[in-house]
Order: structure tokens, then C-alpha cells, then sequence
């Protein structure tokens, strides 16, 4: 059989896809429906200092092309997390790699030192690119303040890998994967959700609760491998750092895309809310796939896209 393990900033996986932040909870929800089975690792909800409440409802509605959602980080806050919450996310089957958040460096910092004291995480993702918040992507769209965050958070994070998440940016060479790059992180995730929004034309008002949200789906599949593509042969590939590829897989196909961009790995949101099951079947085309490809591994396809 095609072995389909992978690499991610120190991380084993068994298979190459990862549940993104966000949408398995903190692993455990999911992991009661389906075992996480097909699933190489999963991505927690991010935590912050503070718990969150999050954004009034409807907090998730539909599109043609996808979901539009504005959950606004809501989370129980680091220090439940730490007593009521981290035990369960351990035992899981599968790694569980904690994203972290906060609305200052200094609430980052405290999040990341916690993560650093517990023994069973091996790598965190740093969110800065969430469009579901007032502040959520201030980071991430000032290279001046990235820089500063992701270096600070390098020297917390001693032993554990710093996956950074990035949003879409088509700027070659992207700034804020080159300040992430050089700024010490262990992989990328590209990308988190499209912000965007949808209006009731019978109300005039906003279809989730909030102006605005992130899309996520389908419909910013091609906009997300256009990316991973870019950020891999400009800057990841030359420094060695893998990518977690995310945005719109539902089939096997959408995967493969990203394979042949450059990730090394491919995380499901959307999907995971039509089909908890999807992984399954998407780990089972991807096996097939590579078989076809006359490769006996997956990590033989990363990044072999060409021009036609």
C-alpha cells in the first residue's frame, strides 16, 4: 500500500490530513463521532488568556459555494482548558496541536508558556489571521508586528514547534509568510477563512450576526492551492519549512491539489461539518491516487505541480 505518513514540524502523522482549528472542538467532540479516523492530527479550537463567549448568533449559515461563519474564537480560557480540557485532549488517538490566540503578545506569550509546560504538546498553531474579530488579523497584516510576536513567542516555545497561520495573501514573495518564515516558524497553515459577507435581501440585514465573517468551502479552494503554490516555491520550499495546506477540501481531489502545490499536509473545516466521516474517504482516493502516480509515497508528490 501507498504510504500516506507525513512530516509536520517534528509531528509523525499516519495520514496527511489534520482537522482545522476550529472545527472538531477540541478534538474530543469529534473524536466521540468518528474516532478521528482518517485523520493524522487535529488542530484544537484556539484558546486565549480570557474565556470568550464569542459573537452573537447565527454564528454559521450557508453558501452556494461553501459557509460563511463568525464564531468570534469563543472558548473556555487557558486556565479551564488547563484543568478541565488538556487531559482529554492528551489521550486523544492522534496528536492534538493546540492553536493560540490573544489580543495582546503578552496573552499570546502566557497561552504559549502553558502549552510549553505540558508535556504531550509537541507543536501549536499560532493564529493571526482570524477575520471573525475586530483584532483578529492585526498581526498578520502588519509585517512590523509579526515579526515582533513570533519572535517572542520562538523564545517561549522551547521545545515545541510554532506553526503559524496565515490568511490570503497573493503578494510574491508573500510578506507575512516571509516574516513568519524568518521569524523562526516550524510550518505554515495557508489559509484560514476569506473575509466576507452575506445579506438577507427580505431583511436588509446581515444573514450571521455580526457585519461580517469568513468564508470558507469550495468556493476559496483555488484561491488557497494559488497560494500554497506561490508561498512554496517562493520562500517554503528554499527554507525547508512544510505547509499545511487548508481551504475547500471536500474531495480527494481537492487534497491532491494541494499535494501537487507544495503542502505536505491538507487540513478539513468545512468538510467536517457536511461529513465527519469525509476523512475516510478522502484518505482512501489519496491512496489510490498516489498508487496511480507510480509513487509508493505521498511526500514524492509535494510540490510537483508544473506549468502545462
Amino acid at each position: 500500500m501507498a504510504d500516506l505518513s507525513t512530516e509536520i514540524a517534528g509531528l509523525h502523522l499516519d495520514s496527511p490530513l489534520i482537522a482545522a482549528a476550529g472545527t472538531a472542538g477540541y478534538g474530543i467532540e469529534l473524536a466521540s463521532v468518528d474516532r478521528l479516523r482518517g485523520l493524522g492530527a487535529v488542530v484544537t479550537k484556539s484558546i486565549t488568556l480570557e474565556a470568550r463567549s464569542g459573537n452573537p448568533p447565527m454564528r454559521v449559515t450557508d453558501l452556494e459555494s461553501g459557509m460563511l461563519n463568525a464564531v468570534g474564537l469563543a472558548n473556555v480560557g487557558l486556565d479551564a482548558f488547563v484543568t478541565d480540557v488538556a487531559m482529554h485532549v492528551r489521550d486523544l488517538p492522534i496528536p492534538a496541536i493546540p492553536s493560540i490566540a490573544g489580543e495582546s503578545i503578552g496573552e499570546y506569550e502566557q497561552v504559549a508558556a502553558a502549552m510549553q509546560s505540558m508535556a504531550f504538546v509537541k507543536a501549536v498553531e499560532v493564529n493571526v489571521s482570524c477575520p471573525n474579530t475586530d483584532d483578529g488579523r492585526a498581526y498578520a497584516e502588519s509585517p512590523e508586528q509579526l515579526r515582533t510576536l513570533l519572535v517572542d513567542l520562538r523564545r517561549v516555545l522551547k521545545s515545541v514547534a510554532m506553526i503559524v497561520k496565515l490568511p490570503l495573501d497573493f503578494a510574491r514573495p508573500s510578506v507575512a509568510a516571509d516574516v513568519a518564515i524568518e521569524s523562526g516558524a516550524d510550518a505554515l497553515t495557508l489559509i484560514n477563512t476569506v473575509p466576507a459577507m452575506s445579506i438577507d435581501v427580505s431583511t436588509r440585514k446581515s444573514r450571521i450576526g455580526r457585519w461580517s465573517g469568513g468564508a470558507s468551502g469550495p468556493g476559496i479552494h483555488p484561491l488557497a492551492v494559488r497560494m500554497v503554490a506561490d508561498v512554496y516555491r517562493d520562500l517554503a520550499e528554499p527554507a525547508g519549512v512544510p505547509i499545511i495546506g487548508l481551504g475547500g477540501v471536500m474531495r480527494w481531489q481537492d487534497a491532491a491539489e494541494f499535494i501537487l502545490a507544495g503542502a505536505s499536509a491538507v487540513g478539513l473545516g468545512t468538510a467536517l461539518f457536511v461529513d465527519p466521516r469525509r476523512p475516510r474517504k478522502v484518505l482512501r482516493g489519496l491512496r489510490k491516487w498516489v498508487r496511480r502516480q507510480g509513487c509508493q509515497s505521498i511526500e514524492e508528490l509535494v510540490g510537483t505541480a508544473e506549468p502545462s
